[in-house]
Parts: structure tokens; sequence; C-alpha cells
């Protein structure tokens, strides 16, 4: 969780947006956990902020579907259902898969180069600050970012992007529980030369076949343990 910072007086209206935003990656990162108890002292002593803020910043975050109004019992960071992951799995593998057999048909010189480029500087980081157990590394998860922007920016569609870019957001949360079981046995990095390497040659369908599959085994590293959860 944060550690707690000097934030603006309680009497800022930007107060709850600045705590919504600390909270909030915290959800998406995996450092508060799927179903963790948002206790509304502890979240104050630990953000810097009063009761008012928070309690706003948390109303916020469970009109986004990331928190969980628990009836006269405050908050909690929302379940990380199998159902809820098998539609947002399928979800990005309609779009992205649209969107990178677009980007393959109408890129350019320039479009390879960048993806070549983002791919050689993804390689070059470690993926966990730890090399025996999973530590993320932002830098690396920068970089990352950025191979899959690379692989779509080309489409031609910056609202099918946008749409895009939101579905990655909503599964970064999976994606943290999905490294934790998966470190370090999954090959990331070949998966994704893979799919780079197919992009570059052009194959459409064998590269959005790798990606799928890409976004698919994340899902069955982490549905398994959300099943065994709920047994």
């Amino acid at each position: 969780m944060s550690q707690a910072m000097p934030l603006a007086d309680a009497r800022d209206p930007t107060l709850a947006t600045a705590v919504h935003r600390r909270l909030r990656e915290d959800i998406l990162s995996g450092r508060l956990a799927p179903g963790q108890k948002l206790k509304l002292r502890d979240l104050a002593e630990s953000y810097g902020a009063g009761a008012s803020p928070m309690r706003e910043a948390l109303s916020k975050l469970a009109a986004e579907g990331l928190a969980e109004r628990l009836e006269h019992r405050g908050f909690r960071v929302a379940a990380a259902a199998p159902g809820q992951l098998d539609g947002l799995i399928r979800s990005r593998v309609l779009a992205e898969c649209a969107a990178l057999r677009e980007s393959i048909r109408r890129g350019d010189a320039a479009w390879e180069e960048a993806l070549v480029l983002a791919e050689h500087r993804l390689n070059r980081i470690a993926r966990s600050l730890d090399p025996y157990r999973f530590v993320a590394n932002p830098e690396w998860e920068a970089c990352h970012l950025r191979f899959h922007q690379a692989l779509l920016a080309a489409c031609g569609a910056p609202p099918l992007l946008a749409f895009c870019d939101r579905l990655r957001e909503e599964a970064r949360r999976y994606r943290a529980l999905s490294n934790t079981l998966a470190y370090p046995g999954r090959d990331v990095a070949a998966e994704h030369a893979a799919i780079a390497r197919a992009t570059l040659d052009r194959d459409a369908e064998k590269a959005a076949a790798l990606l799928a599959q890409h976004y698919e085994r994340t899902g069955a590293f982490v549905g398994a343990d959300l099943g065994r959860g709920m047994e």
C-alpha cells in the first residue's frame, strides 16, 4: 500500500482526486488485492487524508467497478471473478486482434522501425526486480505498454485504440496476479518475440493468433487460481 504522503488541505477539492488516483493505481497494480477490505481509518492513515475525501475517492472507485460498497460495512476492492476475467480477455482478443490485422495491412516502414525499437527496449530490461520472486519493474512495465501500443499503432482508428487502452488498463490487476503466479516459468519475452516476428512478416492471421494466445495464457494462470479460491 502507498506510504503516507502530505496531501492538500482537506478543504481542497483536489484532495479526493489525488487520493482516488493513488488508490486506483494501488488496485490496478495489485498492491491492494481483490476482495481486500478498505478500512477507512487505515486508509486515512496510509494515504494521509481525512475521512471525507477518502469516502469520496472510494465512491468514485465503486462507480468505476474497482471497489464494492458493503452495506453498512464500508468498502472492499472489487472481487476478481473468473467470469469477469473471461469476458475481459474475450473483449481484448476481439478488439486488439482486429486492430493488429489492420495495423499490419496499413503499417509503413516507420511503423515497422518503431515496433522493432519497442521490442528491443523491452528485451533489454529485467521483468522482475528480484530474480527469485516476482517484484514488478516499473521500467519494464512502461516498455511493455509501449510494445503493445506499437503493435496496433498503424491501424488508423483512434477510437478503437482508445477502447483497447481502456481494456488494457482494466486487465492490469489480473496481469499483476498472473505475474506472481507464472514467474519465472513463463517465457513472456519469447511470446513477445514471436508476435513481433509474425507482425513484421505481415502474417496477420499468425500474429493475431499469437496475440490471442498471449492473453489467454494470462487468463489460464489467473483463472485457475481464482477457481481454487471459489471452491
